[in-house]
C-alpha cells in the first residue's frame, strides 16, 4: 500500500479533488479540498492517473466543515458535505468550465455563476433505495462495494425521511424502491422487482404503492397511481417511473432560466423533445403560439395529456425522438431539448439542424454529455452563447445546466 502526501489543486467531475504525485500524474481523492495538504493511500494505479483514499488532512482548508450526515464518506449519495455551500457552488462552476473546455473544445464560453438551491438540505422529494444483504433499505457504498443500511439522510424532505424510518419491507425479489413526496402531502412508494408479477402487500400508513415494470411504465398496487407536484402555480400529475425534478424550489429557478433564454412573445412555434410529464411544456405554452412536444414513455405521455389538458395549442407525439423529429415539417422558432444523461444522438442532432430553429435551449443534468454534444451541434451550425448552471442537488457533485444556442 503506497502512501503519499499531496497538495490538492482543483476539482474533478465526480466529487473528487485532484493533486499530482512526484511523476506529475493526476491523483483523485474523495473528501479532499483544493488548497489542502493531505496524506493519502493509493487504491488504484491506472498508469497515467491514480485513485487514493484520504487518510489525514495535514493542512485543512478554511472551507472545510463538519458533515451533517453520519453516513457521509461511506454512503455514495453525497460528495460535498465536508465543504461549505459557497465552495460547493464554485466547485460546480469550475467543473462545468472544465468539461466544456476539455471535452467540447469550447474555450470562450460564458458560464454564469451557479444558481444556488434555495434550500441546501432537506430538499429532495425523491429517494432511490436498494436492499442490503440482510433485507434492510439503504444506499450504495462505492467504498464498501455494497448497499449499506440508512436511517438518516439530511438531504431528504422531512416527510420522506420519516417514511424511510418507518417503512418495513420483506420483499426478497426487490431490486429498487423509490419513495416520493408530493405537494399535497401525498406519498408514493414505487417498487422494482425481479419479474413482472406484483407482490402481495399491506400498508398501515397513508402511502400509495406501485410496481414499476422494466419498460418504466407502472401498475398501481395500493392507492393512487400517481402523485401531484406543484411548480410556480402549475400542478403536475407524475406517475411512478416518470422523471420529475427532485428539488422543487430549484426547479422554479430552472423554469426562470428557460423562459429568459427562450425570449417568447406569444407568436412563436416551439418544438420540445423529451417532454416527460410536461413540466417545461406548461411554461413554454404560456408564452408561445404553438408547442409540439415529443415523449416516448407511455405513462409520461398520459401524464402530459392530463397536465396540459387546459391548452388547445399544444400537440404531443408519442414515440422515439429519433423517429418523430425527422417527420415534423413545421418550422420552429425555438427548440427545447431535455434528454436523459445519455444526451443527444447523432440522428437527433441532424434533425435539429434540418429544422433550423433560430434558438436552441438545451436542459441537462449531465454536463459531460452537453460538452460532448457541443461538438455535434457546432458541426451542424449552432454556436453556444451561454451556460447557466443550477444547483438542483446540493451536497452532491451533480450539476444541472441550461445552455443557449443560436444558429451561426
Amino acid at each position: 500500500m503506497t502512501e503519499l502526501q499531496l497538495d490538492m489543486t482543483g476539482f474533478a467531475y465526480g466529487g473528487a479533488a485532484i493533486g499530482h504525485d512526484k511523476k506529475g500524474r493526476l491523483v483523485f481523492v474523495q473528501g479532499a479540498i483544493p488548497g489542502e495538504r493531505v496524506r493519502v493511500s493509493v487504491t488504484q494505479d491506472k498508469g497515467r492517473y491514480l485513485h487514493a483514499d484520504l487518510l489525514a488532512v495535514i493542512k485543512p482548508s478554511k472551507n472545510r466543515i463538519q458533515p451533517r450526515c453520519p453516513h457521509f464518506g461511506l454512503c455514495s449519495g453525497c460528495h460535498y458535505q465536508h465543504m461549505d455551500y459557497q465552495l460547493q457552488l464554485r466547485a460546480k462552476r469550475d467543473v462545468v468550465h472544465d468539461q466544456l473546455q476539455r471535452i467540447g473544445n469550447l474555450r470562450k464560453v460564458t458560464v454564469r455563476p451557479v444558481l444556488p438551491s434555495p434550500i441546501p438540505y432537506a430538499y429532495a422529494v425523491e429517494a432511490d433505495l436498494s436492499r442490503t444483504e440482510d433485507g434492510k433499505l439503504g444506499y450504495w457504498s462505492s467504498k464498501q462495494r455494497q448497499v449499506i443500511p440508512i436511517k438518516d439522510c439530511p438531504i431528504l424532505e422531512p416527510r420522506l425521511l420519516a417514511l424511510l424510518q418507518d417503512i418495513d419491507l420483506d420483499l426478497p425479489g426487490m431490486r429498487k424502491l423509490t419513495l416520493r413526496a408530493g405537494s399535497e402531502e401525498d406519498l408514493l412508494a414505487a417498487l422494482e422487482v425481479d419479474g413482472i408479477e406484483p407482490p402481495e402487500l399491506e400498508v398501515d400508513f397513508p402511502v400509495s404503492v406501485a410496481i414499476v415494470l422494466p419498460d418504466r411504465n407502472a401498475a398501481s398496487l395500493i392507492g393512487d397511481p400517481f402523485l401531484i407536484q406543484e411548480v410556480k402555480g402549475h400542478r403536475f400529475r407524475v406517475s411512478p417511473g416518470c422523471f420529475f425534478q427532485p428539488n422543487i424550489a430549484a426547479a422554479e429557478l430552472l423554469i426562470g432560466v428557460l423562459l429568459t433564454y427562450s425570449k417568447l412573445n406569444g407568436t412563436e412555434t416551439v418544438i420540445e423533445a423529451y417532454a416527460g410529464v410536461g413540466m417545461l411544456t406548461a411554461f413554454l405554452a404560456d408564452r408561445a403560439q404553438k408547442v409540439l412536444a415529443i415523449e416516448v414513455n407511455e405513462d409520461a405521455a398520459a401524464d402530459f395529456v392530463a397536465n396540459l389538458s387546459h391548452t388547445d395549442h399544444v400537440s404531443l407525439y408519442q414515440g422515439l425522438v429519433e423517429e418523430i423529429l425527422p417527420a415534423i415539417n413545421t418550422r420552429a422558432d425555438l427548440m427545447v431539448v431535455n434528454p436523459g444523461r445519455e444526451g443527444l444522438t447523432v440522428p437527433v442532432i441532424k434533425s435539429i439542424a434540418d429544422l433550423r430553429p433560430r434558438r436552441l435551449v438545451y436542459v441537462s443534468s449531465e454536463v459531460g454529455t452537453v460538452a460532448r454534444d457541443a461538438k455535434g451541434l457546432s458541426r451542424v451550425g449552432f454556436r453556444l452563447l451561454e451556460v447557466q448552471p443550477i444547483d438542483m442537488m446540493p451536497q452532491t457533485y451533480r450539476i444541472d445546466t441550461v445552455s443557449l444556442w443560436v444558429r451561426k
